[in-house]
């Protein structure tokens, strides 16, 4: 179920990808469907969990990268070599839970900036591996949390469009440089 692809988890100096942050219209688009999984796409999950690590993330999408692809990398234990990362190519969430939590969410796309969003706490969801392989997953907290906003992702919504205290959200962003007129709420 976990990803065949070898990358070592570590911080490179200048990793392969350059990250694009809230306020770049790349973010706001919505990402095809993968056509065809091959060693080009296998590559790009190679360059997208590289960069990544080395900014300190556990999931990243491929719009953060300014590829418009549904494409998904996640590692909520980027700290322990024996976990290895989930490759989500055209993702889908299937089933919600019925509960509901509340969490902190930060993006390497929105850099220090750290704010609740709720969310369902569970989630089916299917996708294709980087072997091109159908697979289906429940997950719950983190991963389902991690999940549930990179997909947002591949919709162009950032998680700051999901926070319901805008006091806090304002404050947040000013406070590291980025527009409030950047987050489109979602209603």
């Amino acid at each position: 179920m976990t990803s065949l692809i070898a990358v070592e988890k570590q911080k490179l100096e200048n990793p392969p990808l350059k990250l694009h942050y809230l306020g770049d219209r790349v973010l706001r688009q919505p990402a095809k469907r993968i056509a065809k999984v091959d060693d080009s796409i296998r590559k790009l999950v190679r360059e997208m969990l590289q960069t990544m690590y080395s900014s300190n993330g556990i999931g990243l999408a491929a719009p953060q990268v300014g590829i418009n692809k549904q494409l998904i990398v996640i590692d909520c234990e980027p700290d322990n070599p024996q976990s290895p990362p989930l490759v989500l190519i055209n993702p889908q969430i299937n089933n919600f839970g019925n509960d509901l939590c509340k969490g902190e969410e930060g993006c390497l796309s929105i850099p220090g900036v750290y704010l609740d969003v709720i969310r369902p706490e569970a989630i089916e969801v299917s996708f294709k591996d980087e072997q091109g392989r159908p697979r289906k997953i429940q997950a719950n907290d983190l991963l389902a949390r991690v999940i549930q906003h990179e997909m947002d992702h591949l919709n162009g919504v950032m998680f700051v469009d999901r926070v319901d205290n805008g006091l806090a959200l304002t404050a947040e962003l000013q406070k590291h440089g980025f527009s409030v007129n950047a987050v489109k709420p979602i209603a």
